[in-house]
């Protein structure tokens, strides 16, 4: 299925978020949120770093996606599978310069328990609360032990294994190895957050302002200083002048009686 030019909301790639609580920064959120023409389908967005060092562990990409209003994805067909199989190859096509990188996944495993046996596979649920059994496990996978968090292979470079190319089938890995991810948006909650950020955008013209204002206030109280200063030594300079005229005008006079004399005649 493709997308609906329309229904393609774009964002803007690089922008810095922060962690609430722990004032962490975070370094993410990047991508290209899609939506599809078809309500039943919500939409997802897909958060590729080609900086190896921007790429998270699975706790932080799940923060990430909770943060911009999503989760972590969670893949309830094979139906759902090859929709992001197709917005993986279409990135690769574009040229967008997306390469080799996993994606996690919202699969994991949350504890340790029975995590030798034959009962681990069974242990892998989704972070959102989805309950589907279905899973697009690469061969031999999930190898439990210490691996608890699910990513989807993306390595178009790579040689084929043992069981075949590493592209789109699922592996466990160590929950702070890092990768790549994919978030998964409901409809209503991309309506939700619009309307919020719109709103968010209203109200903040103000602290906006303020920001802008307060820095500048030592420099407007110098300014007014300055200013008043001025025009207090005009002002008595100007009161000075007035007061030393008529003192001026009578010693002028009582030095030259002849001329006033005559002034009289």
């Amino acid at each position: 299925m493709s997308a609906s030019p329309s229904r393609v909301i774009p964002l803007l790639l690089g922008a810095a978020m922060l962690w609430g609580p722990s004032c962490l920064s975070l370094r993410v959120l990047s991508g290209q949120k899609v939506c599809y023409e078809d309500i039943k389908h919500p939409c997802y967005k897909i958060a590729y770093f080609q900086d190896l060092s921007r790429r998270v562990g699975f706790q932080e990409a799940r923060h990430a996606c909770e943060i911009d209003g999503g989760m972590l994805l969670s893949l309830t067909s094979e139906t759902e599978q090859k929709l992001i199989e197709n917005m993986l190859q279409n990135l690769t096509k574009s040229g967008s310069g997306i390469s080799d990188g996993d994606f996690w996944i919202g699969l994991w495993r949350s504890g340790e328990g029975q995590a030798t046996s034959s009962a681990c596979p069974e242990l892998y649920q989704w972070t959102d609360g989805t309950i589907s059994s279905f899973r697009n496990w690469y061969t031999d996978e999930p190898s439990c032990g210490s691996e608890a968090c699910v990513v989807m292979y993306h390595q178009p470079t790579a040689n084929p294994g043992l069981g075949g190319p590493y592209l789109y089938q699922w592996n466990d890995d160590r929950c702070n190895m890092k990768h790549n991810f994919i978030c998964k948006y409901s409809l209503d909650d991309v309506l939700e957050k619009e309307l919020g950020d719109r709103t968010d955008t209203d109200y903040g013209i103000i602290p906006n302002l303020i920001y802008v204002v307060i820095p500048t206030i030592p420099l407007l109280l110098l300014i007014l200083v300055a200013f008043g200063t001025c025009c207090f030594q005009m002002l008595h300079k100007s009161k000075g002048r007035t007061k030393t005229s008529p003192n001026q005008s009578t010693l002028w006079i009582s030095k030259n009686p002849r001329k006033d004399s005559t002034m009289e005649v």
